[in-house]
């Protein structure tokens, strides 16, 4: 399936900003399961381009004259086929990295009460993680504006509510909790009608009968398939934001975020 993207940041400032760095991971993996046909990064300043740790492709942004406003666009068509339900990429780091817990995906009791609860017992290991996803959901309902990016997976689920990032953290803290390396997946959703949609996240987990990386997409509760095009991932969010930086001035900031994703079928 091609997916035609279209992503604009525009950050909007009180004062004039002295000084910004920001990490930009908006350019989609290279891997087996997708091709990018084509793809354009638009933004003021300076980058300079590396592969971080994770795989991810990184652009170091940096703006060194004084601005009140910066705007970053993405366009691009990229093709993505699913034909395994489990992804063999040759990482630079070991599953294992992904065991360890982080402070956004710290377990709590109820956490491990919940992993606990759906991935003990009988039955196909695939089937009790899809379940788990499922009580996810119920347990961190989808409603924006209610948590930030600074929430751990721990204050997602106390509070009941959440984003797809939240959504992620929880389910990464609860198979993390019970031995199963998982990674927080950043990327695009791309959808069947043309319209506004938004940036996405979701989760793989290691399966160590497969050797292989088998995404669950916790919002939708369905596998991370032919309409999910992966930028980056990473222990969570931290690690896998598509824009994260720093600033000296600037004053309150105002973020504005347009993105459009569309399958080819919808063209």
């Amino acid at each position: 399936m091609q997916l035609h993207i279209s992503h604009r940041t525009t950050y909007r400032y009180q004062e004039p900003v002295k000084y910004t760095a920001q990490a930009l991971r908006l350019t989609p993996r290279r891997d087996g399961e997708q091709q990018t046909l084509s793809w354009s990064i638009r933004a003021p300043g300076r980058r300079a381009e590396q592969v971080d740790a994770h795989g991810n492709i990184t652009h170091l942004l940096t703006l060194e004259e004084p601005h009140r406003e910066i705007s970053i666009v993405v366009t691009g068509i990229v093709e993505v086929t699913r034909t395994r339900d489990v992804l063999r990429e040759q990482g630079m780091l070991s599953p294992l990295a992904y065991l360890p817990p982080t402070a956004l995906t710290t377990a709590s009791d109820r956490i491990i009460a919940l992993a606990r609860d759906h991935l003990e017992g009988p039955g196909a290991l695939r089937q009790r993680l899809y379940e788990l996803a499922k009580a996810v959901c119920a347990g961190v309902r989808y409603c924006p504006g209610t948590t930030t990016v600074e929430d751990s997976a721990a204050a997602a689920l106390e509070r009941g509510e959440g984003v797809c990032q939240d959504q992620a953290q929880v389910l990464i803290a609860c198979l993390r909790a019970h031995g199963i390396p998982a990674r927080y997946v950043s990327g695009y959703l791309g959808s069947v009608h043309s319209g506004e949609t938004a940036s996405h996240a979701w989760v793989e987990a290691w399966l160590s009968d497969a050797q292989g990386w088998h995404g669950i997409d916790v919002t939708h509760v369905e596998p991370a398939g032919a309409r999910h095009c992966r930028l980056a991932v990473g222990r969570d969010y931290r690690d896998a934001a598509p824009i994260r930086g720093v600033r000296r001035g600037g004053g309150e900031e105002v973020m504005d975020v347009s993105v459009i994703t569309t399958s080819v079928e919808a063209q």
